[in-house]
Order: structure tokens, then sequence, then C-alpha cells
């Protein structure tokens, strides 16, 4: 097996998310869909049971929400649709059926771009599905030993399913895939994205193929994965594989596979079951939907700015890099505080200062206090207040800086500044105390300024910030400290 062997296949990847989507009610009964909290097995009823004779009813919310967010991925809609049941038996399958969409879906055909390296990678999206999530089964450890019991307060949320073309070349824009979709997901409202809870999950199916198209691998799918990262190193680990596999002479087996993060490695789980193996029929209980041209305009009039848009507006409007933009809309609610802040604002020093802000100290400040990643540690009218403060000299850098941390809920710079007493001193008399005395107690660095090391100023000009707390005006002091040297020149 040598380098240029394994060289000659290349990397082939598609794909499924499922997104749970964002509604109050179950996908086909009226039970609550917020179950992160309750208590197994509390909100569930008949029909999310799957207790016989319980008829499903069709959850319109999450019906337009599937559309809209077909919308935002450039799909296209079809007139009709229709619902399935998927049959195969598992634990936490109560109805011993999904009810999913097979031939038929809501949203067909649409795509994404995202750049990646320089370059712009454009991943086709073959379908989004509406379908319902399964129970979960929970594991524990009891004095007689292992059991599984099974919760089904899951059993029916509004489930998206997006399954991709496989377009994608490379672990490293699978990953970027991702979180363009969750982030899409997360701007229209559609869903919260969130990994850690289940919201969003991804199976990822990956073969390889050689260059010159001679041969192509046996599709494996790959589970288990709940973050970017995970994804990303699973998928690295299977191309390797595959390709050893096949580079040594081996055989590849179409298979499910899973992904032992504290390893690193996937293993078999068992061979891929195909589509025939579910035995999809029309759903008996549910009509075919029909999806008027209205309705569907309709939706797409609700989709606010969508964040590729949103950053390629920023930088001309404001003026400001791609790296900031694109820090600024990774979500949706931090965009609109920002853009909240610079509302009727033209001066370019206010809007660079208003961009300088954000992105290097109030997310930092958000960070810190591990706020949801959608907000911000300070609303629009503080930010305005507070740039307003430092573009009019009132306040300094540096005690904007000491400011940040001690500001109350709602309560603005300026008065946090007063009670604080960090306002800009206007003190004469005050400064040219404090300069007499930096210049009094560092001889060396006055020496260095008037042999004509102008840099020594900067140390002469922080000396006096910090006799004065930090509330004395910069240029002030520059203009002090320069008059004081020229005289002892």
């Amino acid at each position: 097996m040598t380098e240029a062997t394994i060289d000659a296949f290349e990397t082939i990847i598609g794909l499924e998310v499922h997104a749970q989507v964002l509604t109050q009610s179950k996908m086909y009964c009226g039970c609550s869909a917020d179950y992160a909290n309750a208590a197994p097995n509390t909100h569930v009823c008949p029909v999310c049971l799957g207790l016989p004779g319980a008829l499903p009813v069709i959850n319109k919310a999450a019906i337009e929400s599937v559309i809209r967010t077909g919308l935002a991925l450039n799909c296209e809609i079809p007139p009709y649709c229709k619902m399935d049941r998927k049959n195969y038996v598992y634990p936490d399958l109560p109805k011993g059926y999904q009810i999913s969409q097979y031939d038929m879906p809501l949203c067909s055909s649409g795509w994404v771009e995202f750049p990646l390296d320089g370059r712009t990678v454009r991943a086709g999206i073959t379908r989004v599905h509406i379908e319902e999530d399964t129970g979960r089964l929970v594991h524990e450890s009891l004095p007689d030993g292992e059991t599984s019991l099974v919760d089904l307060n899951r059993s029916g949320v509004p489930l998206m399913e997006i399954v991709g073309d496989p377009d994608l070349r490379s672990p490293e824009e699978a990953r970027e895939y991702l979180m363009l979709l969750r982030q899409v997901l997360r701007y229209i409202g559609a869903s919260t994205g969130n990994m850690e809870d289940g919201a969003f999950r991804c199976d990822a199916n990956i073969s390889v193929r050689k260059r010159d198209g001679s041969f192509w691998g046996p599709k494996v799918e790959i589970k288990n994965m709940n973050s970017f990262r995970a994804v990303e190193r699973a998928l690295k680990f299977e191309e390797v594989r595959q390709r050893e596999v096949l580079a040594a002479g081996g055989e590849l087996e179409q298979e499910t596979r899973g992904w032992v993060d504290a390893r690193g490695i996937t293993v078999s789980q068992r061979t891929k079951e195909a589509a025939h193996d579910y035995r999809y029929f029309p759903e008996p209980d549910l009509p075919p939907l029909k999806v008027s041209s209205d309705v569907v305009e309709d939706l797409r009039a609700t989709l606010p700015e969508l964040p590729a848009v949103r950053k390629e507006r920023l930088v001309k409007v404001y003026a400001m890099s791609a790296g900031d933009a694109e820090t600024l809309t990774a979500e949706r609610g931090i965009a609109e505080i920002f853009e909240g802040a610079l509302e009727g604002v033209t001066s370019p020093e206010e809007i660079r200062l208003t961009v300088n802000w954000t992105v290097n100290d109030i997310l930092g400040l958000s960070r810190a206090r591990n706020l949801p990643s959608d907000t911000l540690a300070l609303n629009s009218a503080q930010i305005r207040d507070l740039v307003s403060l430092i573009a009019s000299g009132d306040l300094t850098a540096r005690s904007a800086k000491d400011l940040l941390p001690e500001l109350g809920a709602d309560e603005l710079p300026g008065a946090a500044a007063k009670r604080l007493n960090l306002l800009a001193s206007g003190d004469s008399d005050e400064l040219n105390l404090a300069a007499r005395a930096a210049i009094n107690d560092n001889p060396a660095v006055v020496q260095d300024f008037l042999g004509g090391k102008h840099a020594a100023l900067g140390r002469l000009i922080g000396e006096v910030m910090k006799r004065t707390g930090g509330r004395a005006r910069p240029d002030a002091v520059r203009e002090t400290l320069t008059t004081l040297l020229a005289e002892l020149s």
C-alpha cells in the first residue's frame, strides 16, 4: 500500500440531518412538544402512545415551518404531498411504524452554498420532509443488573429530515455544511438546533470511488455523532479506513457503523437496510396535502434576511471586514442587537467603534457570563450609549473596559459611569499633577524621549492614565505631557 494508491480514491459524502421542528404541540396530537424538564411519560396521550383506535391530526404549524425551511434552502415546493408509514420494530416506537414521507415530500431539489478555503462550495438538497420523532431509551444500572426504560415524551414531536445530495468531498466540507444548515434553521425560527438536546442530529453517508470513475465503493452510514467535531472526526476516520481496505485488496460492505468518540473509531452495527425493508405505504388515516402557490408565497414573505445575504450587506453598508460581519451574523439575535445599536448612526467613527466594541469586548463579556449564543450582555440602547460616550471622549477606553463587567441589567453606561466615578476627568490641575509625577518618577523614560525615542511618550501616557484611574482623556494627557517635556528640553 502506497500513498499514491490511497490517493487514487476520492471521498463522497451525503448527510441526512434530523431537526426537531419548533412547535408548541406534537406532530399528530395536542401533547406539549416541550419535554425537556418533564418527568418520563407525562407528555403523552393515546395518539403518541400508539394505542389502538387513536387517530392522528396534522400539525399545521409544523408543515408551514418545513415549507419555510425548504424555501430558505432554495427548494421547490410541489403542489401535492402525502404522508407514509415507515414500518420497523424498535422499543421506542410504540406504533411499530413512523409516520413519515416517502415518494412525495414537502420540499425537493434545493441547494446551499458556503465558503471554504477561499472557494465556494455548492451542495444540493435532495429533499426536506416531515415526520415524527421516536421516544427514547434510558439505560440505567440497578443492583440486579442493567435495565432499559422507555420514555415516550419525545414520541410524536415534529421532526424534519433534510437529505443532502452526495456533493460533499471532504469531512471539512461536511462540517461547514452542517454549521450552515443549523444557522439557517435558527435564523428562520424552525428549530433550536441544539445538538446537546438532540434537536439537531446527523447521520453521515460516506463512500470512496476511483478518481477515474472505474470503481465506486458501497455506501456506509455513520451514526451516534452529537457534535460538529464528532462528525468531522468520524468521517476522517472512515474515509481513511475505506481507502486502506481497498488499497490492501479488501472489500467493503454496505452497512451502518457507530461512532465511538472516546476511541476515535467507527464500529460495525448492522448491514444497511434498503427502502423496501421499511415496507412504506401511504398513511390511511391522513389525507394528502395540497400546497397552493399562494400559501408558498405567503410563507416566503415571512422569511427573515438570511445570514449570507445579511453578511454581504453589513460589509457593504458599514465598511467592516468580512470576518467581523461573519461574527456579527452568526446568530440572528446578535445581528439584530448590533444593527439596533446603529439605527440612525451615520458617523463612520461611531460605526467603527460599535463594530470593534461588539466583536472584541461585548461578545467576550457574553461568553464569560455563559449567556445563550444568540444574545449579548448589552442591549442595543446600552451599546449605543457606550459608543457615544467613548466617541465624545466622556469615557476613556480603559474606563469603558472597567465599566462593562459592573454594568447592571438595562442600566445605561452613562449612568453607570457616574455611579462608579468613571467619567473622563476634565480637571486640568489633577492632570498636571499626574503628568509631573510621571515625569519625575521615570527619568530614564524622559531621557529616552528627549534623546529622540518618541515611542517613550506612550509609556509616560500609560503612567498618567494609571495615576488618574484611567479617567483622563488620552488626547489631553498627550498634550499636557508634550508641553511639559518641551519645557524640559
